[in-house]
């Protein structure tokens, strides 16, 4: 047996959304602090920890490390319903806040409860830290690892970092991931100039330009009195003139300091198992939750969802003493893996069409079920171990399709022909949505056409409740609704593009963010050590793409469909194209675009536009709202919909008339109005 140990200190205590009361359950309270772990390096069956053979043991021979923990909890816990919640945190947000429709970052506001749906329920909500890599403000969910250490020094070797400005005036950023946004990443330190090398391309397969050494410094930048004041730093990179907005920045150099960044996922399992089944912690301090836990369930969205798949993939949902973890997850949007379990890892980083394509976080397996690599020897899938491996929902987007390489994880990476969903599994296409879902009236959009902003939070909602009836009852969820190949639903870009309609003003994507393999280096599978900067794609080894196929309308044939889509007002999109001065006609980021329907015959001739106008579809309000509560009434007997959002969803269509001209024409529930994921 492991001599892991834990010790909780939760060392603040208050009322969690100003002491207000939640439906039978009552009032909640806010539990903050840290808890610590002490580790067994030799733990037997011990899944893959990158340099733990480096990091630091304390008297015992134990690895030390803590993380934050915030627990939200019924102050009555015989009230909860005995369901922990955890969420894997998005680089250290909270968002299960979404569920609630809940607004803000004030736990202590009622606001940030919204209509309470979670806490109705009577769920127990937890965050710890996991992630190693991230500043600690005080306010996030963070990790603190250790470094691994030779010889009583840090490892040193070689970073890349990349940087994609969309705004302009920046004249410096620090060197970590998403620093032209504002820096929540540890810097690695930049540990000779001499050695490091800086390129500019304006698109991905542009070749790189070496920036000369008299135009950038190792400095921070700002202006004061209309002069460029510059100080000297290691962990900041100026540019004279400042960056271009939309133009792709990589930096290459020397660094030190990594740190064993796979210990958090051991302290997810270890916490988890010791809320689950401890009466307290091993220093005798009391398990707050002890005897109220019967299920345990997890979510994560984006980054956060790959980590779920990424954490049962390696084999972190067993503990020490055999016991299954997590009983269920709900993952979205997280169609991926993750850049973690390495030296100098970067967790945050991922690749899309335009920014930061070549990092392997989209790497093989992808789908449950084992599947042949055809590049490769392996034939392995994502849940290869059924006696622990937990139940699971995924949804992903429109948008997944078009910018996160999402057709692999339930098609073959041979052919992209259809593969089999297995038993314990359910995977839903929310068509027509985006992955990141950007307010309509969003300052900071530089996309060519208006946001898709619709949210997914009844989306999330519905399943939660599928996923609980599944876990306790064995209430299976209704099938897995994708598009497919065999069906024709699911094609080729080239295909979908020849479809679209032909609309004035609207540019289409050359095609999907591209999958191929790249070198990066011979220890990077065996030993997590990365050695070619930057990674070069391995020729004739690409895995094959595919998006929905669209109907005149340009909205997708398949998938699971809300009003929106069952009842449009426009076209949906995946993808957004970059407008002029931030890399036009590249696709931004993760985000949608949405082209509305003419409102009359008149209008929608005029402008050459094939799509059938508002006027045309709908007789009436009256025979639009009825439409609307066709649909919903629908995915509720299908249990996809809960009753409350469809009542919002009617409440919506009642309120927003879309034949009269002064009417936005939007989602009926949206980013802006219930802020979404």
């Amino acid at each position: 047996m492991a001599a892991n140990k834990v010790r909780l200190e939760l060392d603040k205590r208050e009322p969690f959304a100003g002491g207000g009361s939640f439906g039978d359950t009552g009032t909640y309270e806010r539990l903050l602090g840290k808890v610590h772990f002490a580790i067994d390096p030799d733990e037997k069956k011990l899944p893959s920890i990158v340099d733990l053979d480096l990091a630091p043991r304390n008297a015992e021979g134990l690895v030390e490390f803590s993380a934050t923990l915030d627990i939200i909890k019924p102050v009555d816990l015989d009230k909860s319903n005995r369901r922990l919640f955890y969420e894997f945190s998005n680089r250290g947000g909270r968002g299960l806040a979404s569920f609630n429709y809940g607004t803000g970052l004030d736990m202590t506001s009622l606001d940030y409860a919204g209509d309470g749906f979670l806490m109705r329920q009577g769920y127990t909500l937890v965050w710890s830290g996991w992630q190693g890599d991230l500043i600690d403000r005080g306010t996030n969910v963070v990790a603190d690892l250790p470094f691994a250490m030779e010889n009583g020094k840090h490892l040193r070797g070689r970073v890349r970092q990349e940087f994609n400005p969309m705004s302009e005036n920046i004249l410096s950023v620090g060197v970590c991931a998403g620093a032209e946004r504002g820096p929540d990443v540890q810097p690695y330190r930049v540990l000779d100039r001499a050695n490091a090398t800086l390129t500019v391309r304006q698109n991905e397969t542009d070749p790189r330009v070496a920036i000369p050494d008299s135009d950038w410094e190792l400095a921070s930048a700002e202006v004061k009195d209309g002069k460029v004041v510059l100080t000297s730093s290691d962990i900041d990179l100026y540019i004279k003139g400042g960056f271009k907005p939309g133009w792709i920045y990589e930096f290459i150099y020397d660094t030190e300091g990594s740190r064993v960044m796979n210990l958090g996922f051991l302290g997810i399992r270890d916490l988890m198992s010791m809320l689950r089944n401890g009466d307290e912690d091993d220093a005798g301090n009391p398990n707050p939750l002890a005897g109220h836990v019967d299920k345990v369930y997890g979510t994560g969205g984006s980054l956060s969802g790959r980590v779920i798949r990424e954490y049962v993939y390696e084999g972190w949902n067993e503990d020490v003493e055999g016991r299954k973890v997590f009983d269920a997850v709900h993952t979205h949007t997280g169609s991926g893996r993750l850049l973690m379990n390495q030296r100098f890892a970067q967790v945050g980083r991922y690749p899309r069409q335009h920014e930061e394509h070549s990092w392997p976080s989209e790497y093989y397996p992808f789908t449950f079920n084992a599947v042949p690599d055809p590049f490769t020897e392996r034939n392995e899938g994502l849940w290869q171990r059924p006696a622990t491996d937990p139940l699971v929902i995924h949804l992903h987007t429109e948008g997944d399709y078009w910018v996160r390489h999402v057709s692999p994880s339930h098609t073959s990476p041979l052919d992209a022909s259809d593969v089999e969903i297995p038993e314990n599994a359910r995977m839903y296409h929310l068509t027509g949505a985006p992955h990141m879902v950007r307010a309509i009236d969003d300052p900071d959009w530089i996309g060519q056409l208006t946001p898709n902003a619709i949210s997914a939070i009844p989306f999330r909602r519905a399943v939660l409740v599928m996923l609980d009836k599944w876990a306790t009852d064995g209430q299976a969820p209704p099938k897995s609704l994708l598009p497919m190949t065999g069906e024709g639903t699911l094609v080729k870009a080239e295909e979908v593009l020849a479809n679209y309609p032909k609309l004035s003003g609207v540019n289409l994507p050359k095609g999907p963010s591209r999958l191929p393999r790249y070198d990066y280096g011979p220890e990077y599978e065996t030993r997590g050590i990365m050695s070619v900067f930057p990674p070069v794609p391995i020729p004739g080894e690409e895995y094959p793409l595919r998006v929905p196929q669209i109907d005149e309308d340009g909205n997708s044939l398949a998938g699971l469909f809300y009003p929106d889509i069952a009842v449009p007002l426009g076209t949906y999109n995946g993808w957004s194209l970059r407008k002029e001065g931030f890399g036009e006609g590249e696709q931004w980021m993760n985000t949608g675009s949405f082209v509305p329907f003419a409102r009359t015959k008149a209008e929608r001739e005029a402008n050459g536009d094939s799509r059938l106008s508002i006027e045309e579809r709908y007789s009436s309000h009256e025979a639009y709202i009825a439409a609307v509560k066709q649909v919903c009434a629908d995915r509720m007997s299908e249990s996809l919909m809960l009753q409350e959002d469809a009542d919002r969803f009617i409440a919506s269509a009642e309120k927003n008339n879309p034949l009269d001209p002064s009417v936005g024409l939007e989602p009926l529930i949206q980013a802006g109005a219930f802020r979404g994921v």
